[in-house]
C-alpha cells in the first residue's frame, strides 16, 4: 500500500509539473507580444518579406448557376507561415502546440480574401471550425473550413455542349509584396473524390500566380483554376427529342386531305405554339446575353420548320379553292350554253332570219366567253408552264421537309461535335 501511494503521489506530481509547463510555454509565447506587426516587420529588404504558403481542400462543389453566373464551393483553407517571435523552447516534449479558440484573435494572421466571392462564411458547429497549431521553431499553422458562393463568367456560346472556366483568386487586402507573398504549398489543390454537379463533371484544375498592380503597389496573388465540362444527357431528354418530335408530328399535315380544313389548322398551330413553349422553357434558366448560343440556332430552325409547314397548309387551301371556283364557272358556262341552243331552236323554227341572227349573236358570245376563260389559269399556276395542284404540293412537301430537316441535324451536330471541339 505503501509504494502504490508513493507511486501516485510522483504521477500526480510529474503531471502538475507538465500543466505548469505546458502554461508557462503559452505565457512566455505570448509575453511581450504584438500581433498588430507582422512577424519580419523589424528585417530590411527581401529578409522582411513573410512566406505564406496556402493549401486548399476542396470539399464539395453542389451548385452551379448560369443566371447567375456563379458556383457554390464548401473548403478547408489551409495557411502556414513563420513567425519567429511564436517559437518556444520544446522541454515538455510535445510536436505542436494546440492553442484554444480563445487565442485566435491573439495571433498575427495574414489578411487574406477571396477575390471572386459573393457570399461566404465560417461554419460554427458545433464549435467554430478552426484550428491554430504552433510548432517549436515558430510555424504557424491555420485552418478554417469555409463555405461561400463565387462568381464564374461564363462564355455560353456552345450551351449546352459546353465546357466553362472558373477562378478563385486569394489576394492580400493590405500588405504589398514587399511584407508579404503568397505561394502554393506541395499538394496545393486536393478534390474529394466524390465531387459531382447535377450537370457537371470536373475535368481537370490549375493553380497561378496572380500578383496585381494597384496605383504602382504590387499586391500578392494566387489563383486556382477549374475546368467544368457540362453534361448534355438532360437536355437531350429533354429540350432536343421532344423538338426533334413537335416538327414530325408537323409533317402529318402533309398526309391529311386537302380539305380537311379544321384538322390541318388545328394541328398546325398545335405545333407552333408546342415549338414556341419549348423555346422558351429552353431559355429559361439563361442570362440574356447578346450572342447566339447553339441551343439557341437549334430552337429556331425547329421554330421555322413547324412554321413553314403551316404556311404549306395555307397555301395547300389557297390553291384548292381557287380550283373550285374555276369548277363551279365552267359549270354555269356549260348551263348558259345549253340554254342558248334551245332558245335558238324554238326561234329556228319562227323565223329563219331571226335564227340566223341568234346564231350569229350566240357566236360571238361564245367567241368572247372563251377569250375571258384563260383569266383563270394564271391565278391557278405557280410556274409559268402550267397549274401545280394541291395534291402535288403535299406529295412534294412529304419529301422536302423531312430531307430538309435531316440536312440541317446532319450539319448541326457536325459542327458542334466535330468543328467546335
Amino acid at each position: 500500500m505503501l509504494v502504490i501511494l508513493v507511486i501516485f503521489c510522483i504521477g500526480e506530481l510529474t503531471e502538475g509539473s507538465k500543466n505548469a509547463t505546458m502554461k508557462t510555454v503559452i505565457h512566455d509565447m505570448f509575453d511581450n507580444y504584438d500581433k498588430t506587426l507582422p512577424p519580419r516587420y523589424d528585417k530590411v529588404g527581401v529578409d522582411k518579406q513573410v512566406e505564406v504558403k496556402i493549401n486548399v481542400f476542396v470539399h464539395s462543389m453542389f451548385s452551379l448557376s448560369e443566371s447567375k453566373m456563379e458556383y457554390s464551393m464548401s473548403m478547408f483553407l489551409r495557411e502556414r507561415w513563420l513567425d519567429e517571435r511564436l517559437k518556444y523552447n520544446n522541454t515538455i516534449n510535445i510536436s505542436r502546440v494546440e492553442l484554444d479558440k480563445f487565442y485566435f484573435e491573439s495571433v498575427w494572421m495574414p489578411d487574406m480574401y477571396i477575390l471572386s466571392e459573393k457570399e461566404s462564411q465560417y461554419h460554427d458547429v458545433t464549435v467554430p471550425n478552426k484550428l491554430l497549431h504552433i510548432y517549436p521553431d515558430g510555424t504557424v499553422q491555420y485552418s478554417a473550413k469555409v463555405t461561400g458562393i463565387f462568381s464564374c463568367l461564363m462564355y455560353l456560346k456552345m450551351y449546352p455542349f459546353d465546357t466553362q472556366t472558373c477562378t478563385m483568386e486569394l489576394e492580400s487586402y493590405g500588405h504589398s509584396t514587399e511584407t508579404m507573398k503568397f505561394v502554393w504549398n506541395d499538394n496545393a489543390i486536393t478534390l474529394a473524390p466524390d465531387i459531382q454537379f447535377p450537370q457537371f463533371s470536373v475535368i481537370n484544375y490549375s493553380y497561378y500566380n496572380c500578383d496585381r498592380d494597384y496605383y504602382g503597389i504590387i499586391y500578392p496573388c494566387i489563383g486556382v483554376l477549374f475546368i467544368l465540362e457540362r453534361q448534355y444527357t438532360y437536355h437531350i431528354i429533354q429540350i432536343y427529342l421532344p423538338s426533334i418530335l413537335t416538327v414530325v408530328l408537323s409533317w402529318v399535315n402533309f398526309w391529311l386531305d386537302c380539305s380537311a380544313v379544321p384538322a390541318r389548322i388545328t394541328l398546325g398551330l398545335l405545333t407552333v405554339l408546342t415549338m414556341t413553349t419549348q423555346s422558351s422553357a429552353a431559355r429559361a434558366d439563361l442570362p440574356q446575353v447578346s450572342y447566339i448560343k447553339a441551343i439557341d440556332v437549334y430552337m429556331a430552325l425547329c421554330l421555322t420548320f413547324v412554321f413553314l409547314g403551316l404556311l404549306e397548309f395555307a397555301f395547300v387551301n389557297v390553291l384548292t379553292r381557287a380550283g373550285t371556283k374555276s369548277d363551279k364557272s365552267e359549270t354555269n358556262l356549260d348551263e348558259k350554253m345549253v340554254e342558248t341552243s334551245k332558245q335558238q331552236r324554238e326561234c329556228r323554227l319562227n323565223n329563219v332570219s331571226s335564227t340566223f341572227q341568234s346564231y350569229e349573236k350566240q357566236k360571238q358570245n361564245n367567241s368572247s366567253r372563251k377569250s375571258t376563260r384563260p383569266g383563270l389559269i394564271p391565278f391557278l399556276s405557280v410556274s409559268p408552264h402550267g397549274n401545280v395542284s394541291p395534291s402535288a404540293v403535299d406529295k412534294m412537301s412529304r419529301v422536302a421537309f423531312p430531307a430538309a430537316f435531316f440536312l440541317f441535324n446532319l450539319f448541326y451536330w457536325m459542327y458542334y461535335f466535330v468543328l467546335e471541339r
